[in-house]
Formats: structure tokens, C-alpha cells, sequence
């Protein structure tokens, strides 16, 4: 079983629930389930497990529960398990086709507390949008990533003291042991290829073979394309959406990774297509980062909803998209190619993942930086990422910084490269993106 940091938080959530049901969102793929099945039998004498997709009669069953009676009565009646009070969890799978559950469940803790609910799906944030009461204080929630770089590297042994070496150094600022630094800086680099979906880590950690890599990965996008046929209302919605889909790919591939709305079509507009952009990052699949007017904070404040990048929720499968030509560049670790996209993408992946609102800035007299975020002590930080050797060539940062209205006290720049401080730029390694969270 791979570890996952979602265990500590249903753990908090247990310990601290009162009378709160957990609702654990996520795309398609991402270890929900079986993290909750794991959790349920390491600490539930028993656990009752209804999935709404494969039990249709048990969807139907709970959609037609008016009371809370009824909708206990309902999950009996297609109970796995015992249903022990104080000893047993329920879990509900798949609730986006149950939005009943979700707006019953209020009742259903207050009627019968003495278990302990999770509810679990994909694409919640487009297919909840029509519920007209969340249960507010009854019903706990947190949103579920592919494995960070952090949860990678559990999964392939590196060990405590390996891991605590580049914290230290990001603390002090100062270089990563050498050893340690290439031994991350592989790791990374083999992150790109594999992402961090669980069943695509644990195919290639088991048989190491690209081809197994490749077959799951793509099994995931495709079930990706499925969700846009099945999930989104019309055929025009569903074709335009599939469209952006299929484009993300070779949007990052250009300088500036800005999604052109033209590339859709030449006479297409944002205006008609805002909903298809929403769509995919409500859905959990894409990761939009918005421009901002100003690198000043709070970013919200300027952003401009209608230029970004789009990221895939998964550097992996942007690996997988890419074809065998990037998978081969990357094995053999040639340095005359250009990762950017790459790069970027698991940047944005591992920011988002720890709860970081993303943002760039483009300025015609400044120029682009390619992340912006708030650091945790109120203040905006820019971020450039760099695949190439050049990374201390970067002019847009040195204006940014010394543009006084920004206020902007140091710049971030992730590379190849290891600790280095000038001035008011910092130089990490492209791995040590995740410590910026832990900024105090």
C-alpha cells in the first residue's frame, strides 16, 4: 500500500469529527478509494463500502429516501458488513451520481451518529454544482492530488534522513549534500516520466517497464475522455471540451504555454468557451493559473480570468501525451532538450497540491514570470522555472524585483541546479518546489 498524506488528515478528521460526516473529492484515479478502504480496515472492526456506479439498485434505492430512516434503511438493505455502532464505518463511493446522499447527510449523522461516514468521488465539483443545500458543519471536506514528489519518493524508499538532508539545506540555504542532491535530482527526473497517479507509481516500481507505465497512463487519460462523453451536457459541450483537452499538450509545447483560444478555432471566444475551460478544473483534470494585472497582493485582486496555462492535474500522463520520443530524451537523461513544459507542469502540479493558488504575471516593459503565489506571511512570491542550463538568465525576475509598488522582497528560482543565494534571489533544485509550503 503506498502512503499517502491523505491518511493523516482522515485520521485528524476522525479524532476530531464531532458530528461531521468526510466527503473526499478528487479526479478520476488519484487513490481516493482505496486510501478509504485501507484507512476502514486498519481502524473499523467493520466497514460497509457502497459504490453508487456498481450498484445501480443501491443508487436507486438511496435517491428514493426522503428521511433519514429511510436512507439508513436503504444502505442496510445493500450492506457488505455489519452495522456495529461505534465500530463501523460507512463509505459511499461514487456520490456524484447520489447527489441525495450529499444533501441528506446532515439528518443522517444527527439521526445515527454512532457511525462514522466518508463519501467519496470524482468529478464533484461539476456534478454537485446543482445541489441546492451542502449540509454546512455537518460534513467535512478535503480534495485528494496525485502523489507530490514527497509521496514519490516514499513510494520508492528514499529514506528519512535522505529527505530531511534537503529540508535542512532549504532552511539554511545552503547546498544539498552531492550525493543526496543527484539521488533527488534522478528521482525528479524519473517523476516526470512516471507522475504521480497511484496505479501508474505502482506499476512501474513492481516491473520497471515503460511499455506497463504507458499502457496505465493511458488507460487514465482515456478514462478521462470517457468522463467528458458522459458527464458533460451537450454533444457541442463535449466535443469543445475534448477539444481543449486534447490541446493542453500542445499549448504548453509553445513559448509563452498561454492557451490560445484561437487554437480551438480561428473565430472561437473565450466568451463561448469559459464554461468548457471551467469545466476540466472543476472536474479535477487540468490545472488553470491565472495572469494577474499586478504581482501584488492578494493576486485574486487583479487576476484576469480569461488568460491562462492550462496544466494536466498529472506531469505523467502530459509525459504520456507527449509520445515516446520525450519518454526516451528523458531515460536518457539528455540535457540538450528542452523540459519546460515538463517542468512547469509538475511545478504547478505540486503548488496546487499544496494549496497554493496559482497565478503568472506577463508585463510587456517586465516580461513573464511563470509562477506568482501569496507566501504564507502575506507577501507575493515570484517563481521562475528553469530547464535549461542558463537558469540564472532572468530578466523579467530582476525587474519584477526591483519594480518598488510590487513589494516583493525575494524571488524563487527552481532549476537543475543546486542551494545558491544572490542577493535576493534564491537558486534551488526543481525537486525542493514542496518547502515553500513550509515556510513560516
Amino acid at each position: 500500500m503506498l502512503k499517502r498524506k491523505a491518511t493523516e488528515k482522515i485520521s485528524f478528521w476522525k479524532q476530531h469529527k464531532g458530528k461531521q460526516a468526510l466527503l473526499i473529492d478528487g479526479a478520476r484515479q488519484v487513490g481516493k478509494t482505496s486510501i478509504i478502504e485501507d484507512f476502514g480496515r486498519s481502524n473499523y472492526q467493520h466497514m460497509v463500502e457502497i459504490n453508487f456506479v456498481d450498484n445501480p439498485d443501491a443508487l436507486t434505492a438511496v435517491n428514493n429516501a426522503s428521511t433519514a430512516d429511510d436512507l439508513f434503511l436503504a444502505i442496510s438493505a445493500y450492506a457488505d458488513d455489519e452495522l456495529v455502532p461505534s465500530e463501523t464505518l460507512i463509505f459511499l463511493d461514487e456520490v456524484q451520481q447520489c447527489a441525495n446522499v450529499v444533501t441528506m447527510i446532515k439528518f443522517l449523522v444527527n439521526r445515527y451518529g454512532q457511525y462514522d461516514y466518508i463519501l467519496s468521488g470524482s468529478l464533484l465539483g461539476v456534478e454537485l454544482k446543482s445541489v441546492v443545500s451542502v449540509p454546512v458543519g455537518y460534513l467535512d471536506s478535503f480534495t485528494m492530488y496525485p502523489m507530490d514528489f514527497e509521496e514519490y519518493c516514499w513510494a520508492r524508499k528514499v529514506p528519512q534522513n535522505v529527505l530531511q538532508e534537503v529540508t535542512d539545506a532549504y532552511v539554511e540555504r545552503r547546498p544539498v549534500n552531492q550525493a543526496v542532491h543527484k539521488r533527488m535530482t534522478d528521482l525528479f527526473h524519473e517523476y516526470l516520466l512516471v507522475g504521480g497517479m497511484p496505479d501508474a507509481v505502482s506499476v512501474f516500481i513492481a516491473e520497471h517497464n515503460i511499455q506497463s507505465l504507458r499502457a496505465r497512463q493511458t488507460a487514465i487519460i482515456n478514462r478521462y475522455q470517457d468522463d467528458i462523453s458522459q458527464y458533460a451536457d451537450s454533444l457541442a459541450h463535449k466535443q469543445d471540451i475534448r477539444r481543449i483537452f486534447d490541446l493542453i499538450p500542445s499549448e504548453l509545447n509553445q513559448q509563452n504555454k498561454r492557451f490560445r483560444i484561437s487554437s480551438m478555432d480561428t473565430h472561437a471566444r473565450m466568451t463561448r468557451h469559459e464554461n468548457d475551460f471551467l469545466w476540466l478544473a472543476d472536474a479535477g483534470v487540468a490545472i488553470p493559473v491565472y495572469n494577474v494585472d499586478e504581482p501584488r497582493y492578494p493576486l485574486m485582486l487583479s487576476m484576469n480570468s480569461r488568460l491562462f496555462k492550462l496544466f494536466l492535474d498529472d506531469v505523467g500522463l502530459l509525459t504520456c501525451l507527449c509520445g515516446m520520443d520525450i519518454v526516451r530524451d528523458l531515460l536518457n537523461d539528455r540535457t540538450d532538450i528542452n523540459y519546460g513544459a515538463l517542468y512547469e507542469n509538475a511545478i504547478a502540479q505540486e503548488l496546487k497540491a499544496h494549496g497554493f493558488p496559482l497565478y503568472y504575471f506577463k508585463d510587456n516593459a517586465i516580461g513573464e514570470l511563470d509562477f506568482v503565489i501569496e507566501h504564507p506571511r502575506g507577501r507575493v512570491m515570484p517563481i521562475e522555472v528553469k530547464a535549461g542550463k542558463n537558469y540564472k538568465r532572468h530578466s523579467a525576475l530582476t525587474r519584477a524585483l526591483s519594480t518598488p509598488n510590487y513589494d516583493m522582497e525575494h524571488g524563487i528560482v527552481l532549476a537543475k541546479a543546486n542551494v545558491e543565494t544572490d542577493g535576493i534571489i534564491d537558486y534551488l533544485p526543481i525537486y525542493m518546489v514542496s518547502q515553500l509550503a513550509y515556510d513560516e
